[in-house]
């Protein structure tokens, strides 16, 4: 009998009112590139095993790799279960339901990829990035087979094959008065649309187009946001104040502001979990929840939250399907209790290409990545970040050099009231044990920023 459905037979043989026990295997390939060339090539393997009983509306977990010791690790939470305080709210798990097949989220080819394969794509990574400019090339790339299995007591049994890529070169230069760096990225779930010479071009020319930085002057200007840097902001800053837990006890910028206009009408921000080669696109949440597309802003207003389980049913809500269990570096976990996260955050293309942005900017700045982001007021929404590497100073609707480092700290609401421009630059992002979204360049006006 296969281990989920011995573990759900005991559950009930003991008579515990419900139980979900999810299950996932990984095979994760991982290349780590330093000092310009490949260092070590790892094969891991795993397979864990999450519980969530819930037993007279108490609710324990468990987490366990030995899949022979499920059913006593069963008994242990049950006895846990009555120092626990009752969740009277609490709904039930979810139920079997419907659900579509998703396109480009399990790939074939990387389910079968030889090892001579990764050595090529990661090798492509760093000849593409290689100049006599460029001093040193660090960097990694993951490649992740992942067997993801859900079942629960309410008759629930889910099972996916999933695959995901992922690769990021860093591009050094001492070729200056000051060291200097560039990125380079690209991810996704097949092979067929990972472009490893786009990762390595992009990190070279970010680095070259850095070298003999200028200061740059403390004042007000206008910012364009290329895609690294928008999803660094979208994952630290803007997507917690959409989780409805967060919403609902007034500690988002925008608890107040419900079905009211909270940006330009130009920018709609949407969880989309249906994207294909989406990094976070699935059919159903990690709790057995049929998953939708969610305009959290649309035209500008502010539309929906995104929550699980047990935060709606807190609130006398149904879940929108948000209640995930994420993985690392990719994928997902097998936490026994999800949280509320977006799966693919979304910010609708716009019509101008970033040359055309550059163009319309009479004083301004063009910033590639962001560093040490985060919110310093969550409730009024101000944040802080600081742009170390990418930078270039535009005068004039003309690229002028390279700039310093600078800090920016500002404030979330008057940042999406001032956008001025949505670029057409399209990108799947991920920052390391981050969430994962699609977006372009993005331009704001009236930014305050300091000098380092």
């Amino acid at each position: 009998m296969p281990a989920l459905e011995k573990a759900l037979n005991h559950s009930q043989k003991i008579g515990i009112d419900e139980c979900e026990i999810t299950s996932v295997k990984k095979n994760i390939i991982t290349v780590r590139i330093t000092d310009s060339e490949i260092v070590e090539i790892k094969e891991n393997f795993g397979k864990d095993f999450g519980i969530r009983l819930i037993h007279k509306k108490k609710i324990a977990s468990i987490q366990t790799t030995n899949e022979l010791e499920i059913e006593k690790s069963i008994d242990n939470g049950l006895r846990e279960l009555t120092n626990l305080k009752s969740r009277e709210f609490w709904g039930g798990l979810s139920y079997k339901n419907n659900h579509r097949k998703l396109e480009r989220t399990f790939d074939k080819q990387l389910e079968q990829i030889s090892d001579s394969q990764v050595i090529d794509i990661a090798q492509n990574m760093i000849d593409s990035s290689d100049s006599n400019k460029v001093d040193t090339i660090t960097g990694s790339l993951n490649i992740i087979l992942e067997n993801f299995e859900l079942q629960n007591s309410n008759g629930l049994h889910h099972q996916e094959k999933a695959t995901y890529i992922s690769g990021i070169i860093n591009a050094e230069s001492e070729h200056g008065e000051t060291s200097v760096s560039g990125i380079g990225y690209d991810c996704g779930r097949t092979l067929a649309n990972f472009d490893t010479e786009q990762i390595g071009n992009d990190a070279k020319v970010m680095c070259i187009e850095s070298i003999n930085p200028q200061k740059i002057d403390s004042g007000t200007y206008s910012i364009i946001f290329e895609p690294y840097s928008v999803g660094e902001l979208l994952a630290f800053v803007v997507a917690s104040n959409f989780n409805f837990k967060i919403f609902s006890e007034k500690k988002s910028c925008f608890s107040n502001d419900f079905e009211k206009k909270i940006a330009v009408k130009e920018f709609s921000l949407v969880d989309d979990p249906h994207v294909p080669d989406g990094i976070g696109t699935k059919s159903i949440d990690d709790e057995g929840v049929e998953t939708k597309k969610n305009n959290l802003i649309e035209k500008g207003v502010f539309k929906n939250t995104f929550s699980n389980l047990f935060d709606s049913y807190k609130e006398g809500c149904k879940s929108t399907g948000n209640g995930l269990r994420i993985g690392s570096p990719l994928g997902r976990s097998s936490e026994p209790i999800p949280i509320s996260a977006p799966h693919n955050l979304k910010i609708n293309s716009g019509n101008s290409s970033q040359e055309e942005m550059i163009k319309n900017t009479k004083h301004g700045l063009l910033v590639g990545r962001l560093w040490y982001t985060y919110a310093i007021n969550p409730i009024k929404g101000d944040f802080s970040c600081t742009a170390r590497s990418g930078i270039r100073i535009i005068e004039d609707g003309k690229i002028k050099g390279p700039g310093k480092s600078v800090r920016i700290i500002h404030n979330l609401p008057i940042m999406l009231k001032n956008i001025s421009e949505i670029g057409n630059n399209t990108r799947n992002v991920i920052q390391w044990a981050s969430l994962p979204s699609i977006v372009p360049s993005i331009k704001v006006e009236n930014i305050s920023v300091n000098s380092i």
